[in-house]
């Protein structure tokens, strides 16, 4: 069995996600975080159940969907990274320049 492991980007945007539905839909913002926690469990016993993802040719992360999100992770010995999760309408170039971005000016803060 594969070890989990939140990084605490993923963690954020699962955060920020939750919070932007929970503003008209509480229940369904609930609901969304124990399905995106439901679907990254099964990942401990199928880590390579994932997809590559078309958008990233010839890095090695793999992919869940969980509607409306995707979840990125990282396959290292017998871990699994849980990296990024980010709504799927979302251009996955745009989203990690931007989620780039926003980390190195916060650096500089």
């Amino acid at each position: 069995m594969a070890q989990l492991i939140w990084t605490k980007p993923a963690l954020h945007d699962l955060n920020e996600i939750a919070e932007y539905i929970s503003l008209q839909n509480y229940d369904a913002a609930r609901k969304l975080v124990n399905s995106v926690f439901a679907a990254v469990e099964v990942l401990e016993e199928f880590p390579c159940s994932g997809r590559y993802s078309p958008e990233l040719n010839g890095i090695q992360y793999r992919e869940i969907v969980c509607n409306p999100c995707r979840i990125f992770y990282k396959l290292a010995n017998n871990q699994i990274f849980i990296l990024y999760v980010m709504r799927a309408e979302r251009k996955l170039r745009r989203y990690l320049l931007e989620e780039r971005k926003r980390k190195a000016n916060h650096q500089v803060r």
